[in-house]
């Protein structure tokens, strides 16, 4: 791209220390700045779909309230196709990168790495190039090979996009009624989702759906 042209990036974190700090690695590029910040997924959501500021790459942290990143990328790969997207995480492991790029997203950063790592993702996202932070191209081959070896398949998504909303909300100790509100859905409809999830998973009652939620980064710690 034009490096005389700024690109404009939408930060989502639901820490404001991360979103400075991150803002102060884009800032200081010739061909970087943020011009919005949302403190969770559906408010980043809310800022592109309401075009109250011109985007062209979003990054998004994927353990916020709400919506997770992952649950946003999908949503603003939806709304605004053309939009670049990143997604940050503490966590590093396979899944999440699978999963970004399913989710419409260039690839992901792991936040341990990000002031080497993203300046230099934000560039590819731009060029709509995947990304694949130095050292992991190793580790996502030999993982492939090995599954490969052993006849095992890809990553799968164990769960649905819905059956995800309602684990993230049930984690983060909403009643089934709560639920329900906030998706439009009845009451009834959640508790067969959350059946869904507790069959799917192997899983007895809300404790192991919460570590479970927490294993996969829909919540924090």
């Amino acid at each position: 791209m034009n490096r005389a042209v700024k690109a404009r990036v939408l930060l989502a974190d639901d820490h404001a220390l991360v979103r400075r700090g991150i803002r102060l690695i884009l800032d200081a590029e010739p061909d970087l700045t943020v011009v919005a910040e949302a403190g969770d997924g559906a408010e980043a959501v809310a800022l592109v779909r309401d075009g109250a500021v011109g985007v062209d790459l979003a990054i998004l942290d994927v353990a916020m309230p709400r919506l997770t990143g992952l649950q946003a990328a999908r949503e603003l790969s939806r709304v605004r196709p053309g939009l670049r997207i990143l997604i940050l995480t503490m966590h590093d492991n396979e899944q999440y990168f699978f999963e970004s790029l399913k989710a419409g997203a260039a690839g992901y950063v792991p936040k341990s790495v990000a002031d080497r790592d993203l300046v230099e993702a934000c560039r590819a996202a731009l060029r709509d190039e995947p990304f694949i932070y130095p050292g992991a191209e190793t580790a996502l081959i030999r993982r492939y090979l090995d599954r490969a070896r052993q006849g095992d398949p890809l990553p799968a998504r164990p769960i649905t996009e819905r059956e995800e909303e309602i684990l993230k909300l049930v984690a983060e100790g909403h009643s089934s009624k709560e639920i329900g509100d906030l998706l439009v859905i009845s009451a009834k409809t959640v508790e067969r989702h959350r059946a869904n999830l507790l069959q799917k998973l192997g899983m007895r009652d809300r404790l192991e759906l919460t570590r479970y939620a927490i294993r996969v980064g829909l919540i924090e710690p």
